[in-house]
Order: structure tokens, then sequence, then C-alpha cells
């Protein structure tokens, strides 16, 4: 067995994720979190910062007036003072908040748990409404932080050394996140408002106001007004945090901590023009998003039939007939800054990537088939034209594969990778090892919206070839030729035994790479072996040995669109720098 290959069939314990990447806390409060339809735009958040190698602590505020609800129902039917049963009552907004996002981060593919204010252990001292964060207890944070991605926390809340339920203050949400990063050894902590920072004056009432990009302690306590809990400010200056206080808006974020620098003007920012290529599963749950979010503007949807009804989550009824073309050309004439492609046939997604590119347009595609035919070529086409292309989302859907490969690839030559790359055949093979027959697992991958109406990409192992080659172009910097790909077809006159999966594989070899796409059985790592439904999962081995891994949710409206989404946060990045309204 080729070296390489003999490298990824050494058994491994998986790495737990304390030991892989570091953590980030992020507070969202009810400025941002208004009402459940927000959950997405969060977990959308924290999905960025997954996707970059961190786990995240994610501290929550209950939902916009309902920690004011719930205080006005507790008063009402108990004392007005030294009541100590009410906190117990209030904290549910917050852990309301909590399980909605874990919620909306599971939907998206993220291995997410919640902790409830009593499984968190953070003891607080004082006043029951008022009371001061001491210690946090050692175990519930640091383990589901093992298991997880992604643990989401309430804010506001703790307990006394007693055991009974207490409150930070106002805004002590704030206070929460401040004192879990100091007790994880973190230096900084991400409080996300709806405020774009710390200015020097009241910017409503002062048009000269001028915005901070880095501000003391001492300035954020005297200017914030409330931007910052002022008890989570001296909380961190004694333990040395910064506070990145950021816009959810727009990005910009305001580093309070130990130096300062003068404020500047603040530029205002227009709305990104985006375009849509591709109105179905993925295109349509991307558009549902895009529809409602501040941000963007979206100016165009290309699409086969104007009259054929669409599923877009939310749209309102006549939202999207102005929006809808069926030419790529009046599609680009309608002057996006970045297109979204997201069609399901290889050709006319490459003409569309193309072309958006001839225009100067940044691109994000999940259409793996399109991007295989030509990635280094529509990459140099970009840097020609002074344009980005992103395709992230075209790969292992809300697994971040591309950036795994790209990551490893960084720190050293990549010896191989070997990967679970189609969800849909993932399923229908969980579904056919359960005892269902080929017909009853397909219509399931379908009705579950993993499976097109045509599967027979996924059935004959073209979808995860396409995949395998772009990984390996990220990984190798070339791909291997499609018809040297030896690949098995799912077929149900001769079904695989139970507990098989498609397992791909590539690696380099006597100056020659060798993949393929193969239906497996047998004894397999654990990494893919455990995978349900449309969980897609990646190994990489680098020339030293080490190996990087990766799973999550290959297949799906919402897992797909949130990374196709994510490629747009990280192009939109670049557009919004110095771009005026």
């Amino acid at each position: 067995m080729p070296a390489s290959l003999a490298l990824l069939d050494r058994p491994r314990p998986n790495p737990s994720p304390a030991a892989a990447s570091p953590v980030v806390v992020m507070k969202f409060g009810s400025s941002v979190l208004v009402d459940p339809a927000d959950a997405p735009k969060v977990a959308s958040d924290i999905y960025a910062e997954v996707r970059k190698g961190r786990r995240v602590v994610a501290v929550v505020s209950a939902l916009a007036g309902e920690t004011d609800r719930l205080l006005a129902e507790a008063r009402a039917l108990g004392l007005a003072h030294d009541n100590a049963l009410l906190p117990a009552y209030v904290v549910q907004g917050e852990e309301r908040s909590a399980a909605l996002v874990a919620l909306a981060c599971d939907r998206v593919g993220l291995s997410a748990a919640t902790l409830s204010v009593r499984d968190l252990g953070l003891v607080a001292e004082g006043p029951c409404e008022h009371a001061r964060p001491v210690a946090l207890g050692p175990v519930a944070l640091e383990d589901a932080l093992v298991k997880h991605e992604v643990v989401v926390v309430p804010g506001f809340g703790a307990l006394s050394p007693e055991g009974l339920v207490v409150l930070l203050g106002r805004g002590g949400s704030d206070l929460s996140a401040l004192f879990l990063a100091a007790e994880l050894g973190l230096d900084s902590v991400q409080l996300v408002k709806d405020v774009d920072g710390l200015y020097d004056r009241d910017p409503n009432a002062c048009a000269d106001a001028r915005r901070y990009d880095q501000a003391s302690w001492a300035e954020a306590r005297a200017l914030g007004g409330g931007l910052v809990q002022p008890d989570a400010l001296d909380l961190a200056e004694a333990r040395g945090l910064k506070i990145e206080v950021r816009n959810y808006l727009d990005g910009h974020r305001t580093v309070v901590g130990p130096v300062s620098a003068p404020p500047r003007a603040a530029l205002p920012h227009r709305r990104l023009r985006v375009a849509v290529a591709g109105c179905g599963v993925v295109g349509g749950g991307a558009l549902a998003r895009l529809l409602v979010d501040p941000r963007v503007e979206v100016v165009g949807v290309l699409v086969r039939d104007v009259a054929r009804s669409r599923d877009v989550p939310g749209a309102a009824p006549g939202r999207l007939e102005p929006l809808l073309v069926t030419d790529a050309g009046a599609l680009l004439d309608r002057r996006p800054d970045i297109v979204l492609e997201a069609l399901s046939e290889a050709g006319a997604g490459h003409a569309v990537i193309r072309a958006a590119l001839e225009r100067g347009a940044d691109v994000a595609t999940a259409n793996k088939q399109a991007v295989s035919l030509d990635p280094g070529g529509l990459q140099a086409l970009a840097r020609a034209r002074g344009a980005r292309l992103l395709w992230s989302a075209s790969v292992g859907g809300g697994a971040p594969m591309v950036e795994a490969v790209r990551d490893v690839r960084a720190r050293g030559p990549v010896a191989a990778f070997e990967a679970v790359l189609n969800g849909t055949v993932n399923f229908m093979l969980d579904r056919l090892g359960d005892g269902a027959p080929f017909d009853r697992a397909l219509a399931e991958a379908r009705a579950a919206g993993f499976a097109e109406e045509d599967p027979s990409a996924d059935l004959e192992g073209l979808d995860a070839l396409a995949k395998v080659r772009l990984l390996a172009f990220e990984a190798f910097g070339q791909m291997p030729d499609e018809a040297d790909i030896p690949r098995d077809v799912l077929d149900p006159a001769s079904l695989p035994p139970a507990g098989s999966r498609q397992v791909c594989r590539c690696e380099w070899k006597d100056g020659k790479l060798v993949a393929s796409v193969r239906l497996t059985a047998g004894p397999l790592d654990p990494l893919f072996g455990d995978l349900k439904g449309e969980g897609n999962a990646l190994k990489v081995v680098s020339h030293d040995g080490s190996v990087v891994r990766c799973r999550g949710r290959g297949a799906g409206r919402w897992a797909t669109a949130e990374s196709l989404l994510a490629d747009l946060s990280d192009l939109a990045a670049r557009r919004l720098v110095l771009e005026p309204a």
C-alpha cells in the first residue's frame, strides 16, 4: 500500500476540538436577537467563526422586550422587594434564546449544545438582581467544548453560593461574556450589537461626531452611554480583557482595551447589490435570507421559467416577480457587486461565473460541477478583472472542507486526503442499511431536499468525483483527470453491504495524482463509519503524518446555503471597505 494511504488507514483517535482549535466568546444582545426570526443571522455569525477553525461560546440575551415582560409578571405575583425567587423566572428569557440559537446552528450543520444557568455553574455573590460573578464551575463548559463546535449559554443569570439563581444587573449578559472569556484564559471577547461603535460625542445629536477604532476602558466609561455594562468594563480592566464591540450591519469594531487611538470620521456604507443565479433548493434558501438582510439589495434572480412557482420561505406575494430574469446577460446588466451562483447544471453555471467575472463582479458558487471544469482558469480570470471567486459551498455543504485543506496546505505539503463527500448517497446508504428498499430510500432523500429530481449525478458518483477534483486542486494545485478516477455506482441491482460508505481518496503517487470514488464496506475510520444521514467528513494527511479532520452536514438547503452566504460575507468585507454611500 502506498505510504500516504497507509497513513490514512492507520487507526487514530479523533482529536478533541479542545486540542485542535482556539475558542472565541461572542455575545449577542437583544438589539440583534430581536425575535426568533433573527436566530439564523446569529447562527451565520457563529458559523463564520467556526469555519475559521474556532470553537464558539455564544452568550445570548433574551429576545427584545422579553426581560421586561418576565420581570413585570414576576413582580406582579411576588414581593416588590427582596424577591429571591424572581431571577429563576426571568432567566427563562435567556434560556429560550439559547435554545433557539442552538437550533439555528444545528440547522446549518454546526455541532451545537446549550447549557442552562444551572448547568453552566457561574457563581455570583451579592444582591439577587445585581450580583457579581466570582467563580465558574470547572466541568460543564469545558466538557461541552470538547464535544461540540458551539456552546450556547444564557447571559444575565448565575447561581448564588447557596445555589439560588441570581441576576447580574441590567446589561448583565455583557458581564457574563467577559467573565467566561476571562475564566477560559482568553484576551478578548466580541460583543455583537446594532450600534456602530464608540463616538466622541452623541452621533444622533452631532453630525461631526467621530468614531473610535480603539478606545481605552476609561474612554468607554466616560463616553459609552451604556454601550458596555459598567461592571463588565471594570472586569475587563481588572482582568486585562479587550472588548470588541462589533456592529452587526457593517462589521465595524471598536476595540476597548488598554490603548486608544484618535477617533475618525465614520464613512457611511452603501448596500451591496447582489444577484442570485438559480432559485432551487440552495439558491432559494440563500435568497430567503438575503431578502430580509438590510445590508443587501437583491437586484435580480436568474431562473429558467419565470412562471414557475418558487420555494422561497418568507417571500411576500409579488416580491419575487420584478427580480426574475431568464437571461444571464440581463441579470448582469443590473450591475451586481456580487453574484451567488447556485445553478444545477455545469455548463450554464460555468458560463454565468465567467460572464460575471468578465464584468468585474465577485462570485460565490455552490456549483461543484461548474467550477471543477476549470478552477485555475476561473481564478486567473478573476485576478485579471480585479474580482474574486469563492467556492466553499461547492464541497461539503456546511462542513468547511475547502478551508480545512487550505489550512493544511499552508502549513506544509499534503500527502493525501480521504472523505465522504455526497450527502445524498450517505443518507441513502443509511436508509438501505436499515432495511429500506432502494426506491423508498431515494424518495426519502428527495423529500428531505438532498436528492435532485434527476439523482443520476449523485448515484453515479459524478457529484463526488467533481468534489474530489476540486479538493485535489486545493490540496495539490492540480486535478486528476476525470477519466482516470474509478467510481462505483449506487445501483438497486447490486446494493452494497449494510454499513457501507461512499469513500473518496486522493494522493500524489509516482508523479501522478491517483483518486477514487468507491462504495466501501468493512472496517472504516470512525470519522466515516459513524456518519449519519446527510453527513460529510474529511481527513487530510500532511507529509509529516499529522491529520486534520472535519465533518458536518453535506447536503440540504440550509447547510449549503449557509456556506454560500459565508462566502458572500467574505466577499462583502472587501467590497464594504471605503465604499461610501
